[in-house]
């Protein structure tokens, strides 16, 4: 196994990350008002997605095991569309159709993730771009009780929304601590 911090190899896995102040998603003071918690455990979130998948290209691709379709990639596209989803369609009430999943292909977010360059190339450019929208979303809203509408879930407030994202991505960061670990061993990241 390998870890990205330098030193004697740790003897157990809580030894593998960084102290609070060296690990840059999680300089935010934890008695900071409700939106700005909220929006800065959503960016370590995210960063954490990031670090999972920093160093890789072809290997994004690599699925977890027969005959699941998840990977690292597959989660960066669907990653992009659930931001896609709850920020520009529930919150904005944008005709923002889904990126890579359709009625017709309900898995394409998963199934489509080859290691096909220009498809590594084109998640990132899209997951970046959702991620962007949604932050600027976030910022310039009137309250954390700004509603959209979603077809599932009906009335969703913002608070709502990213408290949901906070959940989504721990929970694929989680899948992402172990594709990762197969592909290289790395862990702790």
């Amino acid at each position: 196994m390998t870890s990205t911090r330098p030193g004697p190899a740790p003897s157990r896995r809580a030894e593998l990350f960084a102290a609070g102040e060296d690990d840059p998603r999680f300089r935010t003071s934890a008695t900071a008002d409700e939106r700005t918690l909220l929006t800065d455990v959503l960016r370590a979130q995210r960063t954490t997605l990031e670090m999972k998948c920093a160093g890789l290209d072809a290997e994004l691709a690599l699925r977890s095991a027969e005959p699941s379709t998840l990977s690292l990639l597959g989660l960066v596209r669907h990653l992009a569309d659930v931001e896609r989803r709850w920020f520009r369609r529930a919150l904005a009430r944008q005709d923002a159709p889904a990126l890579f999943s359709s009625p017709e292909c309900p898995d394409g977010d998963f199934e489509g993730a080859t290691a096909d360059p220009a498809v590594i190339a084109g998640a990132w450019r899209a997951w970046s771009a959702e991620v962007a929208f949604a932050e600027e979303f976030a910022a310039g809203a009137p309250g954390l009780g700004l509603e959209g509408e979603d077809p599932w879930r009906g009335p969703v407030s913002l608070r709502w929304v990213l408290l949901h994202m906070v959940e989504e991505y721990a929970r694929h960061n989680g899948h992402a601590d172990l594709l990762r670990e197969r592909i290289d061993g790395a862990i702790g990241l």
